[in-house]
C-alpha cells in the first residue's frame, strides 16, 4: 500500500448532523472529504465514524492526521 493521496492541505470545516459518515482515507474521492468508493482495488478503506449531535468538525484532507478522520494540523508541516 502507498501514501495516500494529498487531497488538500487544509482541513473540510463542516457543520454535520447527526449520523453515521464514511471519511475518505485514500485522497482519490471526487467527494472530499467522504468516500464515493475510489479506494476499490488500492489496499485503503473508508473510515466510518459516527456522531451523535450536530457538531462542527475540521476534517482532515491531507490524510496525514494521527486523529482520523479530524484534522490535528499534520498539514502544516507538508
Amino acid at each position: 500500500m502507498s501514501e495516500p493521496k494529498i487531497a488538500d492541505t487544509k482541513p473540510a470545516v463542516l457543520e454535520l448532523a447527526p449520523g453515521v459518515y464514511k471519511w475518505c482515507v485514500c485522497g482519490e474521492s471526487a467527494t472530499q472529504p467522504f468516500c464515493d468508493g475510489s479506494h476499490k482495488g488500492t489496499g485503503f478503506h473508508s473510515l466510518r465514524f459516527e456522531l451523535t449531535e450536530p457538531r462542527k468538525v475540521a476534517l482532515c484532507q491531507c490524510k496525514r492526521t494521527a486523529g482520523q478522520p479530524f484534522c490535528d494540523g499534520t498539514h502544516k508541516q507538508l
